[in-house]
């Protein structure tokens, strides 16, 4: 039976985990809510 506590103790997270969370907290990625914003603000300006 796997000892889950134990397991826990030896836990490791991946080096690449953290430089990928590294980067990924480092750049300001445009989402959905940035683009609708932005042609909102396009649209806005057309009328």
């Amino acid at each position: 039976m796997i000892n889950f506590e134990e397991e826990l103790e030896k836990f490791q997270p991946s080096v690449d985990v953290e430089q990928v969370e590294e980067v990924v907290n480092k750049n300001t990625l445009t989402d959905v809510t940035d683009i609708v914003k932005e042609l909102i603000t396009e649209t806005k300006g057309n009328v």
